[in-house]
């Protein structure tokens, strides 16, 4: 997965088993639900074996995702049982980014459904409430995140 991040690939790179046929379908701009049937058919066609190292990133990621509290890659580490280096390994294999990336993305997005109902004095509780250090740093991240600041996304 971590050979793949940050880049586009063709399909066929990624599946060279793909056909012409199914590319073209599943890159069809015109009809989403045609795309959607084409690329379902294909992976299921594909019958993937189980991979427990795929399994446990995806509850991790479910875990960093449901558990709004886990705002640290060493807090996952433990509940994990895992070091935070094996942590950090898995998710590059895995999922493509860091565990710190995936959180943060998390607390962005909790951030973004809380901006559209929180009044613009209540950003440092806020911050606080999502783990943040101080209002600047949410500020920092949210803006580098969704492309501006939290007050212009609430305004």
């Amino acid at each position: 997965m971590a050979a793949l991040t940050g880049r586009r690939a063709e399909l066929s790179e990624v599946f060279p088993v793909a056909s012409p046929r199914t590319v073209t379908a599943v890159l069809d701009p015109q009809h989403d639900e045609g795309r959607v049937a084409a690329l379902d058919g294909f992976l299921s066609g594909l019958r993937p074996q189980p991979d427990p190292a795929t399994d446990l990133a995806m509850v991790l990621v479910q875990r960093i995702r449901d558990d709004r509290t886990l705002r640290r890659v060493t807090r996952l580490a433990e509940v994990a049982g895992m070091s935070v280096r094996g942590v950090q390994r898995l998710f590059a294999e895995q999922v493509g980014v860091s565990p710190k990336w995936v959180i943060l993305r998390y607390r962005i997005h909790e951030a973004l459904e809380r901006a559209e109902s929180t009044h613009p004095g209540d950003w440092a509780r806020l911050a606080a409430d999502l783990g943040y250090s101080d209002q600047a740093h949410l500020v920092r991240d949210f803006t580098a995140t969704v492309g501006v600041p939290p007050t212009a996304y609430a305004g």
